[in-house]
């Protein structure tokens, strides 16, 4: 049944390749064309205003030239990087403000330059909440946008912050072609779903709605002409179909195929056909412990700034107890019981990939003895049923995770028994996500198993899940009430660093992982590893994590 499975996608993948380009563009660099799949319902708009999903995100990132570009080994924002419309910046003394200097000559595709005003068209969206759209997020960041010229921008931002870079980057978009709509309007363009200019390595051609974009090579792209003809984006049913046809060779690249299906693609590079990398991904699990008296919810902070009393955790309010359950939990089979081993541990609370992360600092290890003596030094001693008991009181608790998500329903298992072999009884539950969400601002848990997803570049500053100001019963993500005045102290030390350079900052960075690896407000777990594969005939294809498109100018794809 699977050879017939992809005999008919063969035979799809040709009439796809061949209705979706005109015969035109065979002219544009004779390097073929690259096919890539996703699932589910594909890309609904292709406007830098709009898209705010991976699957428009990766159509609009071949066609837009942006604002800042990222250094693939570095892994940070870096000058000088082809397609990044700023070429050089300085940021003020007080922190606030950025001051971008363009590239001179970068024009859109119908020859009209661009300019500082297709970004103050940007900032102009962003301040207007009728726009509905998701670039509103930065009116709450930035205070004022000038450009003295057409090659000048001036970005002054509501506080000083070593992440202005970042949170400065607001699209550039055609304005010539959007200026005459009113603000209300802009989401119904037509030019949305079939952009008849754009900046970038392709060009539009075509939009099937729910089935492929296809674009094609930008003769006229800044930085050069890429050497393909096309690049084709299609949807696919689901993750199955996904690797099916790339190892059939219907699509030739394939970004983060499901973790059970990742052995038959490596299977695929022993024999050759394919060229794979793997990496520690962007997405990571942990193990939530409530530090605060779950009966009593209270914020971090008064009004006046200054500490509340939340109480203690009957269990985890004890550093030893959480630094017993993190030497009881063995990591590393959980990486291999939930996601097939292709997963990569975390020391702390940064992602391997991030530039902050302390290279020196190795995870916790699998040691459950050191676990139950520390334990018994917290009083802690096994009852009569081997639970412990301390003063009368079971070490007992009920650990939660969001129902349906099967990777985490595997660690929680896992979890409860391995704790058990310690003498710790866990009640585990699965729970509605959205049930899940309101118990944890809510603060009355005691543990759960959730996940975050990092941006990229994955800037190590973590105020909103560590200040004590993120504390707030209801809403914030220091839901786990850690609260110590120095974590305070070195999130703000990182985002105010002299310089903000990378080395200045991580002087900070890497004392709070200490910290937070001491004190526990996480139990880290691990990220799932990313994988980018290419069928063997991509000429080219040369990846760096969460990089994979960063030469795509120089591939070629060979018959």
């Amino acid at each position: 049944m699977k050879n017939l499975v992809k005999l008919f996608l063969l035979g799809a993948a040709f009439a796809l390749i061949f209705s979706g380009l005109p015969a035109a563009s065979n002219a544009q660099g004779g390097g073929g064309v690259v096919i890539e799949a996703t699932f589910g319902s594909g890309p609904n708009t292709f406007s830098p205003l709009f898209c705010n999903d991976t699957a428009c995100s990766r159509v609009v990132g071949r066609m837009f030239v942006g604002l800042l570009g990222t250094d693939p080994v570095a892994q940070s924002i870096a000058k000088g990087v082809p397609g990044a419309m700023a070429e050089d910046w300085t940021i003020s003394e007080d922190g606030r403000t950025v001051t971008f200097n363009l590239v001179k000559g970068a024009k859109w595709t119908d020859g009209t330059e661009i300019t500082a005003k297709d970004y103050l068209f940007s900032w102009e969206v962003a301040q207007n909440e009728a726009t509905n759209s998701f670039l509103t997020f930065y009116a709450g960041l930035i205070e004022s946008v000038e450009a003295p010229d057409d090659y000048t921008l001036v970005v002054t931002h509501k506080v000083p912050s070593c992440r202005v870079l970042a949170n400065s980057a607001l699209p550039f978009v055609p304005s010539h072609i959007y200026a005459e709509t009113a603000p209300e309007a802009l989401r119904d363009l037509p030019f949305n779903t079939a952009p008849t200019v754009t900046s970038g390595q392709f060009k539009f051609n075509e939009f099937r709605v729910g089935d492929q974009t296809s674009l094609v090579a930008n003769p006229d792209y800044q930085y050069g002409a890429v050497k393909l003809d096309g690049f084709i984006y299609k949807v696919v049913p689901d993750q199955t179909v996904l690797v099916e046809q790339f190892l059939a060779g219907e699509t030739n690249i394939i970004d983060g195929a499901p973790v059970n299906r990742r052995s038959d693609i490596k299977d695929a590079e022993d024999r050759g056909e394919v060229n794979v990398l793997d990496f520690p991904g962007t997405s990571w699990d942990y193990l939530a412990l409530n530090f605060a008296d779950p009966t009593n919810p209270q914020n971090g902070l008064d009004a006046d700034g200054n500490p509340i009393d939340q109480g203690k955790h009957p269990l985890f309010g004890d550093i030893k107890v959480r630094q017993a359950i993190a030497r009881a939990i063995d990591v590393d089979s959980i990486v291999k019981g939930a996601v097939f081993g292709e997963g990569t541990r975390m020391a702390a609370n940064l992602i391997p990939t991030s530039w902050g992360t302390d290279p020196d600092l190795q995870p916790i290890p699998y040691d459950p003895e050191a676990a139950k003596a520390l334990l018994a030094e917290a009083g802690w001693t096994p009852g009569a049923d081997g639970i412990l008991v301390k003063d009368g009181t079971r070490f007992s608790f009920t650990l939660f995770t969001n129902q349906g998500n099967t990777r985490r329903e595997a660690i929680g298992t896992i979890v409860k028994d391995q704790l058990a072999q310690i003498g710790i009884e866990v009640d585990f539950q699965t729970i509605d996500f959205n049930v899940l969400i309101e118990r944890f601002r809510s603060q009355t848990y005691d543990a759960f198993i959730l996940g975050w997803l990092n941006g990229y570049p994955a800037d190590p500053d973590q105020t909103q899940l560590f200040a004590r100001s993120s504390d707030v019963v209801g809403s914030g993500s220091n839901f786990t009430s850690w609260s110590n005045p120095r974590v305070d102290e070195l999130l703000q030390g990182g985002l105010s660093a002299e310089g903000c350079t990378d080395e200045a900052r991580n002087v900070y960075y890497y004392e709070l992982q200490k910290l937070f690896q001491e004190e526990l407000p996480y139990i880290p777990m691990f990220v799932i590893n990313g994988q980018y594969a290419a069928r063997a005939n991509v000429n080219g294809f040369d990846p760096y994590p969460n990089e994979l498109f960063w030469n795509i100018e120089t591939w070629t794809v060979s018959q």
